[in-house]
């Protein structure tokens, strides 16, 4: 899984979008090698390069620069295979998530999720672990707009939030907010921001017995792949189930089983450490903790752990560019 990819489902859905615009699969798929016929098979995986290629090229051939949001609207629960299945069996959008962020590795390894709430908000954060170059916009759209997309058509009841996302805003930004007036450019994360009370509406398709066959074909999948999950990924996800303040260094090693001097080595390996992980964390609690009318500035300082608010501020302005109080109130 080194080589980052999506499963060909994915390509699939263009194909189809495509058609919307009188584009064949043969116009969208020249010079990519692969055959329209074969993308159904589950087992066949698209290099992240040639996805960039194909959405690129949907973009040219349709003249719609935002292509990926529509891409998001259409994509159903199906694309995902048997983690889909598995999401479409669950009883509430928190248990479909918990699944999507563990088992999404047998998807792609390119984008990984992280769910976080503070207080009455919800943020499904998406990170990036590959190179989607001149697509990234795209991508990120589909990511964002399917997602919420099935959370809606699955609960029911629409997700009132924002998609967020860490990119300067497009030159198409107009066009796009004609049709997803709530998305927004230029924020330090990539998220999907809603409100914490939407993840424990019960799903209208629960079905226990179903999940449980899709859960062990999940696992069977995830074991296959031969990989465990990384450090950093182990660490971050210490730090979203400590609700209070962040852990030293030989509280999550005593948690991971290995000596604080192991997990310093083991985070060096994968070119991070524990001070810049606490740092990211700080971070994106902050930016959390900013959209609280009812949380002061020195509250917030104190609740990550600064000594004073000017400690606070100089790390917000160096992370951002803005003090927190500039933040807020954009």
């Amino acid at each position: 899984m080194d080589d980052h990819s999506m499963p060909g489902a994915y390509v699939l859905y263009s194909v189809e979008l495509a058609k919307r615009w009188r584009i064949t699969a043969s116009e969208l798929l020249a010079g990519t090698g692969i055959g329209p016929e074969s993308l159904a098979d589950p087992r066949v995986r698209v290099p992240i390069p040639t996805i960039v290629q194909i959405i690129e090229r949907a973009r040219e051939l349709t003249r719609e620069p935002a292509f990926g949001y529509f891409l998001g609207v259409q994509m159903g629960i199906s694309a995902h295979g048997h983690l889909g299945a598995a999401a479409l069996a669950a009883s509430t959008m928190r248990q479909a998530i918990d699944l999507s962020v563990r088992f999404g590795p047998i998807l792609t390894t390119a984008l990984q999720l992280r769910l976080r709430v503070e207080g009455r908000d919800a943020s499904l954060i998406i990170e990036e672990h590959a190179d989607f170059g001149s697509a990234r916009d795209a991508v990120l759209l589909a990511a964002l707009y399917g997602i919420r997309h099935i959370g809606q058509a699955m609960t029911g009841q629409e997700l009132i939030g924002f998609a967020d996302i860490a990119l300067p805003a497009p030159p198409y930004l107009p066009r796009l907010l004609r049709v997803a007036p709530r998305v927004r450019f230029d924020q330090p994360v990539t998220r999907l921001f809603f409100d914490a009370s939407r993840l424990d509406l019960p799903y209208a398709l629960a079905d226990p017995v179903a999940l449980e066959l899709a859960l062990d074909r999940c696992e069977r999948i995830l074991g296959s792949l031969g990989d465990t999950p990384h450090v950093t990924a182990r660490v971050r996800a210490l730090f979203g189930a400590d609700k209070g303040g962040l852990p030293s260094i030989e509280a999550v090693a005593q948690r991971l089983h290995v000596s604080a001097r192991t997990l310093k080595r083991q985070l060096a390996a994968e070119e991070t450490s524990f001070s810049q992980l606490v740092d990211e964390e700080r971070r994106e609690r902050a930016l959390f903790l900013l959209g609280s009318p009812t949380l002061s500035l020195k509250g917030i300082a104190d609740r990550l752990g600064y000594a004073n608010l000017a400690n606070f501020t100089r790390a917000f302005q160096r992370w951002t560019g803005k003090t927190p109080g500039e933040h807020r109130a954009k």
